[in-house]
């Protein structure tokens, strides 16, 4: 309950900077700025939403990354210009992403393993490689996501640089890192899950799942 208050405040941090970045925007009358705020903001309050209207719980440690990602990416990198600022930025968050879409995946087929309806029973190697491949796979679809908006709105979410007004090498560089994340994951999911007795903060977690939403589950816990 401690590590949930922690989590919780830490969240709750995040979103006060936020929401005084919105009120100075709004002082400034500096209306995009406000607007992006507002949606980062909204988007926070995602995970809120869906535990009170659909009664799912998600673990506060997923919440905060979550947040945190956004935080750092919406916030501190389109906001404040940190994609311009430092050259690595847009790397280290793509292997951020990596990292947390693998998390993702493995929670995903934990979860559908564990409802008996649907009586999966998949091995740990399967296990690593969907995670790995859907960590990958989304990672793609938010490269065609940038590639399509700076085509056909003039936005700059590619960061094309001097020496590659096409944008090619900034996509392949996100991919790759993208990959590497979600390879990393994957194999510290499988090594977790093959060795016998071996625990890690991925069981953890769905552990916490799934006794904090026993009606998503046809067992009882």
């Amino acid at each position: 309950m401690k590590n949930f208050s922690i989590h919780r405040r830490l969240c709750y941090v995040l979103q006060g900077i936020l929401f005084l970045e919105l009120l100075a925007a709004l002082w400034q009358q500096n209306w995009l700025p406000a607007f992006t705020a507002t949606g980062i903001i909204g988007i926070t309050f995602i995970p809120y939403f869906v535990e009170r209207q659909f009664r799912v719980h998600i673990p506060p440690q997923l919440q905060l990354m979550g947040i945190a990602f956004v935080f750092a990416s919406l916030f501190l990198g389109e906001v404040r210009g940190y994609y311009t600022r430092f050259w690595w930025w847009d790397i280290a968050l793509h292997t951020t992403s990596g990292l947390l879409l693998g998390i993702a995946g493995f929670l995903l087929v934990h979860v559908l393993n564990e409802i008996e309806k649907i009586g999966m029973h998949l091995k740990p190697g399967f296990v690593a490689f969907f995670a790995f491949l859907f960590a990958v796979g989304l990672g793609a679809l938010w490269e065609i996501f940038e590639f399509s908006m700076d085509t056909f709105f003039g936005t700059n979410m590619q960061k094309p640089m001097l020496d590659d007004p096409s944008g090619l090498l900034d996509t392949m560089v996100d991919l790759i890192v993208d990959t590497l994340g979600a390879l990393v994951i994957s194999l510290y999911g499988y090594y977790h899950l093959k060795v016998v007795g071996s625990t890690s903060f991925l069981e953890k977690w769905i552990e916490t799942f799934i006794n904090k939403n026993p009606h998503l589950f046809s067992r009882q816990r």
